[in-house]
């Protein structure tokens, strides 16, 4: 399951708790894996049971217990193991494209109005991803890890680029002028 290997990944440097983890992958990774809470949480169980993680009980004042992760040295090879393997391509999971795949069903409108949230979304990802790659492009000199980091994040501003073209040549397609896009 690749959500075990993107925890395993984003606990590699850094120790933290699983309400912790969860906001560092939703400013993160977001750009090329999401997973909801309740996701996490189970496989955070799952590696720490199988010896990958290890964690500690701190006590917290007028707080719960939280439990802080760190990967272990199975976790770390576990990791390593995985880096060198080549897989397959995912599949793209998208619902704007299961709904246009169906889109003679509905008015030429109602597409062009759906793609336009679609567009607007992707624009604003894009606008999040460059506003964090600025904070690379600040740095005099980028350590090993955060050269890797902003790779992904390269990676992430494409996709949202692609998208947004791909919007704007299917709102063409359907006969809706650039002007009113914006």
């Amino acid at each position: 399951m690749v959500l075990s290997y993107a925890i395993l990944a984003a606990l590699i440097n850094q120790p933290c708790s699983g309400y912790d983890l969860v906001k560092r992958f939703n400013k993160s990774v977001d750009c090329f894996w999401s997973a909801s809470h309740q996701q996490i949480y189970k496989a955070l169980a799952k590696l720490e049971a199988d010896q990958h993680l290890s964690s500690e009980k701190i006590e917290q004042l007028n707080r719960p217990t939280k439990k802080n992760y760190t990967v272990t040295d199975s976790g770390r090879q576990l990791l390593q193991r995985w880096i060198g393997e080549i897989e397959a391509i995912s599949p793209i999971k998208s619902d704007l494209l299961i709904k246009l795949s169906v889109g003679h069903t509905v008015p030429t409108d109602t597409l062009i109005q759906t793609l336009q949230g679609y567009y607007s979304q992707h624009k604003e990802k894009l606008k999040s991803y460059q506003s964090i790659a600025k904070q690379y492009a600040q740095a005099l000199e980028l350590s090993r890890e955060s050269q890797f980091q902003y790779l992904s994040l390269r990676a992430g501003i494409r996709q949202q680029l692609a998208w947004i073209a791909w919007c704007e040549e299917a709102m063409g397609f359907l006969g809706q002028p650039v002007a009113i896009r914006e």
